[in-house]
């Protein structure tokens, strides 16, 4: 399709005077300045335009900047989070220790004679026949442990060792039905029986005379008879004594001084000889 109109300048002519007047507005503004006031007129003009092409960058920076500092603070989060936890778990640790160290100052400072040795030893199990008032301990023959060696906790007796194992031992403990131990009364000296009752909060005492001089909150002792505990130790408290004519004789309970429900380490003691030590000698001197 032709043009329909033909008339005017040619490219040629079109360029020479762009060109020219280009060269002109140069040198008038390199060397009057005339064109100051207009540039800044036009600079006003395309300020916001500039503004509104910079606006999606900064927009993206924001966004990134956001996102990476939400990520981090949520890694940082997670950080805190799992050291308060390892942190709770090491006080845990750290009260479960001091506990520890409390009970075995207490046992090691429990009424001690020079002349008996002591080992400490820990609870491995508890005999779950409610019948029964049995331990397992983590010490055996290769410590030394032999059969009917009394066991103590920091308040009182325990119990004596049963049965002895290479590494392990087991304990009856007083409160157990066949379990008995010869007392005394600390006050007095009136000798009785201590047996067990199955219970772990009740010791009783059979054949105790109504003449008897006992009395309620009576602390008993080891008599030291029998040879199987030494003399003095605390057993237990008495707690009921009831002295009925009818009956024979007056119904005497006690309460174990030693912690039968939260024992966790208890000491070993070994007198100047093992009482199996004593036996052979005794009956060479019989002999």
């Amino acid at each position: 399709m032709n043009p329909i109109f033909k008339h005017g300048p040619s490219p040629q002519h079109r360029l020479a005077l762009v060109l020219l007047l280009s060269a002109l507005f140069i040198f008038f503004d390199h060397k009057l300045a005339s064109f100051e006031t207009l540039r800044g007129y036009l600079q006003s003009i395309v300020s916001p335009m500039q503004y509104l092409a910079n606006t999606p960058k900064q927009v993206m920076r924001w966004t990134t900047e956001n996102l990476v500092s939400r990520t981090e603070l949520l890694t940082e989060n997670q950080a805190l989070k799992m050291n308060e936890l390892r942190y709770q778990e090491q006080i845990m640790q750290l009260d479960i220790i001091k506990q520890e160290n409390q009970r075995l100052r207490s046992l090691l400072s429990s009424p001690l004679r020079s002349d008996i040795k002591k080992m400490v030893a820990e609870i491995l199990s508890v005999d779950s026949d409610p019948y029964t008032h049995q331990i397992l301990i983590n010490r055996g023959a290769n410590d030394g442990v032999y059969e009917g060696q009394p066991v103590i906790d920091d308040q009182g007796i325990v119990g004596q060792v049963l049965l002895v194992g290479t590494t392990t031992s087991r304990v009856i403990l007083i409160t157990d039905v066949t379990h008995a131990v010869p007392v005394r009364i600390k006050r007095n000296g009136i000798r009785l029986v201590a047996s067990g009752s199955g219970r772990i909060d009740r010791i009783t005492h059979a054949h105790v005379p109504h003449s008897a001089d006992i009395q309620s909150g009576d602390v008993l002792v080891t008599s030291g008879l029998g040879g199987k505990y030494p003399e003095g130790y605390p057993v237990s408290t008495v707690s009921i004594v009831l002295k009925d004519e009818s009956r024979p004789f007056a119904r005497v309970r006690s309460t174990p001084i030693a912690k039968i429900d939260r024992l966790r380490y208890l000491l070993l003691l070994w007198p100047e000889k093992p009482a199996s030590m004593f036996a052979p000698k005794a009956v060479k001197e019989q002999q």
